[in-house]
């Protein structure tokens, strides 16, 4: 199996910052402020990095992302985004030796001013959603109707936001009140709006391809010399939503999943839950590594081999 890059190991440009599984470089570019996103192949769950990663995530990330943006322009009226190009800008300075790492797991953005809250929309009703409207009846505090059933699709779709919380620190389910206590008034609306037809646009594209979205955390920034909203970060992968198999799907038990809830189901089962320093046995590895392959291939219609061939990034 190949080996996963769980460190970027890039020098030839300013690192801005490190998240749990993506690192930002400056580019150079005085006119129009650009950042190079790269994907590495770490990945969290129960908001803790695992000390080992998954081969070639960081690259489908990358690139079902890229599709997303192009799918959801087309999609959502009105909807901007911060995505350029794939992989670096060709007068970067990179070397030959960094190109080829970079292969596939790195895009050029615009630089923005990045909201404080991640944008979760729900579609169904799992995860700590679930657990919250067993105690409640409510979904961040919303009132929800009696009676819904384990992983049973909403009436309707409900935005959900949480904090974003530092590096190493839990992300806080909020109220759309509390958030908006957070991104202000003249904001707050926009976001839970662009938030929800960013959801709706891409559940129907995926129910297309036999696939439901269950649920998925979206982020914006602002451009603060236009003062437009952007769509950023990573959008409906594996990582930053629950995809089920619509054949697959029965209401009133736990769904099989196309991301990461086999690390979470293994973590749980262990008693290793949000635990540091946790390293992933090899099988749980290759079948997280067959999921997001699957789930990258019925999303694009095509193998991550024959995307990365094309785009030479």
């Amino acid at each position: 199996m190949a080996e996963a890059l769980t460190s970027i190991p890039l020098t030839s440009l300013p690192r801005i910052s490190q998240g749990k599984v993506r690192d930002l470089f400056s580019l150079p570019n005085d006119e129009n402020p650009t950042l190079l996103f790269v994907t590495s192949d770490r990945i969290s769950a129960y908001d803790v990095i695992l000390k080992n990663g998954i081969p070639t995530k960081g690259a489908i990330l990358t690139l079902l992302s890229a599709k997303w943006f192009e799918v959801l322009s087309s999609r959502v009226p009105g909807l901007k985004h911060h995505f350029l190009h794939l992989g670096p800008p060709p007068a970067s300075g990179l070397s030959q030796d960094e190109q080829q790492m970079l292969r596939g797991r790195s895009m050029t953005v615009r630089r923005l001013k990045i909201f404080p809250i991640e944008a979760i929309v729900r579609g169904y009703v799992t995860g700590s959603a679930w657990a919250e409207y067993q105690k409640t009846q409510t979904i961040h505090g919303l009132p929800q109707p009696a009676g819904l059933k384990r992983c049973e699709r909403l009436p309707k779709t409900i935005y959900t936001p949480s904090t974003k919380a530092e590096l190493g620190d839990k992300d806080v389910n909020i109220s759309p009140d509390e958030a908006r206590g957070i991104v202000g008034d003249k904001y707050a609306s926009r976001l839970e709006e662009l938030a929800l037809n960013c959801y709706n646009a891409g559940a129907a594209y995926a129910e297309e391809r036999g696939i439901i979205i269950a649920d998925t955390k979206f982020e914006f920034g602002l451009d603060e010399e236009t003062d437009e909203i952007y769509l950023v970060d990573e959008v409906l992968t594996p990582d930053s939503s629950r995809f089920w198999s619509k054949a697959d799907y029965e209401s009133g038990r736990d769904q099989d999943s196309f991301d990461k809830q086999i690390l979470r189901n293994w973590l749980t089962e262990n008693g290793l839950k949000g635990k540091p320093d946790v390293e992933m046995t090899p099988d749980v590895v290759e079948k997280t590594k067959g999921r997001y392959t699957e789930v990258f291939k019925l999303m694009t219609g095509e193998s991550l081999e024959v995307v990365l061939e094309r785009t030479g990034n």
